[in-house]
């Protein structure tokens, strides 16, 4: 008797499966997620088997070779330094991003560099041909080494990179592609869970390196299951806002490099340009003798950037003040409120408080706190902070300002970019070695010290 297929309930927030229904689901909490699939029997299975390929064998730990380690560069150092040196042979890399920020863009800009030693398949499920190429025209990409694919069945893409055997392969979107066994729509948990991981075992049987594009949604997740993090080895994050020029390329996962990089990108007519000096584009057009801003210098892997901080605080026209944060984390912003507050007198109960980074940066990094305090009270004061200072250190909740990491590189920067003055926490003053001579730095313990220090 064949067996008989049966529905499951699946999350389409974090792939969590249940043979009943629930209206929150029981793994990350999200209502109204769970959605009915109908998965058939064992033959789907087998049809799949046969899609994948041979299966693999152990092998023992001493047979494995690890210094034939191949790289591909792209072209793009900035690309390169956040994939940790280039693209790996038999990697599986997935880029996210909004719609319209950027992710096809690079992928073919990066085509006509490695068209010149490198056989691509680019598969598109969104776009036809023609629409590719227009684009790739618009880009200048012309390379003969590039095969385009429009096709949405994965088990179809599969059997063209078996007989293409491509050196690259890249797929937009991943959220297109589907199983024809499966029973479920495209884009569903089922699908893309599916999708990768077939294309996942052929990437690494033949080791041919493939890069997935998927889209996000309005929380910036990767849409559809979030399982696909797991999967792949390298997951690069577009940030950015779409009216805004400049892009930022993350790294939140790299099992081949750092997962601090990131690469920042201008967005122009002509498409993506890497902007190699960041710290001076970021400063672009800053006010002069302005209250409510201030430099500071965040450690973004192995790079110091330098970002401006603009903070506002004014009389409050509604019950409850407001909090708003731009780029910097509002929880972490009303913490600092509140140690100004307690620790140094400043207050701000009263009064909505606005905060903004200039270029489209996301600071995470402690380092930022003082920074940001400074913009704060300099604001509320309407003292401006000196335009030749830089200021970083960590606050603590009594008011202190505690050292941070990577102090030498930080002054270093500072120093390149023509500032005179470095405002930082006391401890760290024993990091530094050689200071150069019309460098000023003032050790601070406190956050009072820290705003008499920054008015000089």
């Amino acid at each position: 008797m064949a067996n008989k297929a049966k529905s499951i309930y699946v999350c389409t927030e974090c792939g969590y499966e249940s043979a009943k229904w629930y209206g929150r689901c029981p793994s990350c909490g999200a209502w109204n997620t769970m959605q009915e699939n109908v998965r058939k029997p064992e033959p789907a299975a087998a049809s799949r088997r046969t899609a994948l390929g041979p299966r693999s064998h152990p092998v023992s730990i001493r047979d494995i070779r690890t210094d034939d380690e191949i790289r591909y560069r792209t072209g793009v150092s900035e690309l390169d330094r956040v994939l940790g040196g280039g693209i790996v042979k038999g990697s599986l890399i997935l880029i996210s991003g909004e719609p319209g920020i950027g992710k096809s863009t690079i992928l073919l800009q990066i085509c006509q560099y490695l068209g010149q030693t490198l056989r691509i398949l680019y598969v598109s499920g969104e776009e036809s041909a023609r629409q590719l190429r227009l684009r790739a025209d618009r880009l200048g990409v012309d390379s003969e080494n590039l095969l385009v694919l429009t096709e949405t069945d994965v088990q179809v893409v599969l059997e063209e990179v078996r007989e293409e055997k491509p050196d690259l392969l890249m797929i937009d979107s991943i959220q297109t592609m589907n199983f024809t066994d499966l029973n479920s729509s495209p884009g569903s948990v089922t699908q893309v869970r599916e999708c990768t991981n077939a294309i996942l075992r052929v990437s690494k049987e033949l080791e041919i390196p493939a890069i997935l594009v998927g889209h996000v949604n309005k929380d910036g997740a990767i849409a559809g299951p979030k399982v696909l993090e797991h999967i792949v080895d390298a997951v690069l994050y577009f940030e950015g806002d779409r009216q805004m020029s400049y892009r930022i390329l993350r790294a939140v996962k790299n099992r081949y490099g750092s997962t601090n990089e990131i690469g920042v990108f201008d967005m122009g007519e002509n498409g993506l340009h890497q902007v190699t000096n960041p710290s001076q584009a970021m400063l672009a057009g800053r006010p002069q003798n302005v209250s409510g801003t201030c430099v500071t210098c965040v450690m973004e892997g192995s790079r110091p950037i330098l970002a401006e901080i603009q903070a506002l605080a004014t009389t409050s026209g509604f019950g409850n003040p407001r909090r708003m944060a731009t780029g910097f984390d509002t929880n972490r912003m009303n913490l600092l409120l509140a140690v100004l507050e307690k620790r140094a007198g400043y207050y701000f109960s009263n009064l909505d408080a606005y905060l903004n980074v200039i270029g489209g940066l996301r600071l995470d990094e402690p380092a930022c706190d003082l920074a940001v305090a400074m913009a704060m009270v300099s604001s509320l004061k309407d003292i401006p902070v000196a335009e030749d200072t830089v200021v970083f250190g960590e606050v603590g909740l009594a008011g202190e300002v505690r050292s941070v990491m990577h102090v030498e590189q930080r002054v270093s920067e500072a120093h390149r970019l023509g500032f005179s003055k470095c405002v930082l926490p006391w401890h760290s003053l024993r990091q530094l070695g050689t200071v150069p001579a019309d460098l000023q730095l003032f050790g601070v313990k406190n956050v009072r010290e820290a705003f008499e220090a920054v008015q000089k």
